[in-house]
């Protein structure tokens, strides 16, 4: 028997109603999208610091450093006094410039690979490096003669560990917030330094004294600036809620 139009074509809410099953998801995906533009919208709390060191004064050109041990090796290339490097336009090379007073309780994130201290011509690369508490460092001897490799720290206990050829790696790490000098009593100009940090706000300037600390969290802090020659010195600073502030920094003449 054929149904009637009517009832054919009668179709109501209860027909065309959606499974149960379905109501969950559109559910969730209504928050989703919701959640989705809550995170869109919310204003940037964060902003960077961006700058440059300078040197007030003439800087002394660098010195030649006489080498007195493993000539074959270590007096390949000349080697000059690196404490000190001061751009033509007197930008700092090597300053260790952070926020000294965050607030957010941020650590520093660890690299995807250990940091390195490379002895490659019989000096430390890099010459100053910032690394997480707690972070294993690698130290490379790729001279093929001994190092030994001396620490003086201030925080963390310190160590003397002789390197020979055959050890081409050697890991390390430093538990606790310090600075931390680097020597090898084997060949004494040879010099370095592990800023060994708390938290990210942290920056070392480059060839040109140019730096750069990202994601700050919005306020008003004292920034640091220390050098190994020229000591340290403070600015305070106020990092917007997005975008950058520029902090110039100058050591004085000596």
């Amino acid at each position: 028997m054929v149904r009637g139009t009517r009832e054919i074509y009668n179709l109501n809410l209860e027909t065309v109603k959606e499974p149960r099953t379905m109501k969950p998801l559109r559910t969730a995906a209504v928050l989703a999208s919701s959640a989705l533009m809550t995170i869109t919208l919310a204003p940037a709390l964060a902003g960077e610091i961006v700058g440059k060191v300078k040197y007030a004064g003439n800087p002394p050109a660098p010195a030649k450093i006489s080498i007195t041990k493993d000539q074959a090796v270590c007096a390949k290339v000349p080697h000059l006094e690196e404490s000190l490097l001061v751009a033509p336009d007197k930008g700092v090379k090597n300053v260790v410039v952070n926020v000294a007073d965050p607030k957010d309780g941020k650590k520093m994130a660890a690299p995807a690979k250990n940091p390195t201290i490379d002895q490659n011509g019989c000096k430390f690369t890099p010459r100053v490096q910032v690394v997480p508490a707690g972070q294993p460092v690698d130290i490379l001897n790729n001279d093929g003669i001994l190092h030994n490799i001396h620490t003086l720290p201030k925080n963390n206990t310190p160590f003397n560990k002789a390197q020979p050829k055959f050890k081409k790696k050697m890991t390390e790490k430093f538990d606790k917030p310090d600075l931390v000098q680097i020597k090898c009593d084997v060949h004494t100009w040879m010099s370095g330094w592990v800023v060994v940090a708390g938290h990210p706000y942290y920056a070392v300037s480059d060839e040109k004294g140019a730096f750069r600390i990202a994601d700050v969290p919005a306020g008003t802090y004292a920034l640091e600036y220390w050098h190994e020659k020229l000591g340290k010195q403070t600015k305070p600073v106020t990092v917007p809620a997005s975008g950058s502030v520029t902090a110039d920094l100058e050591f004085p003449g000596k």
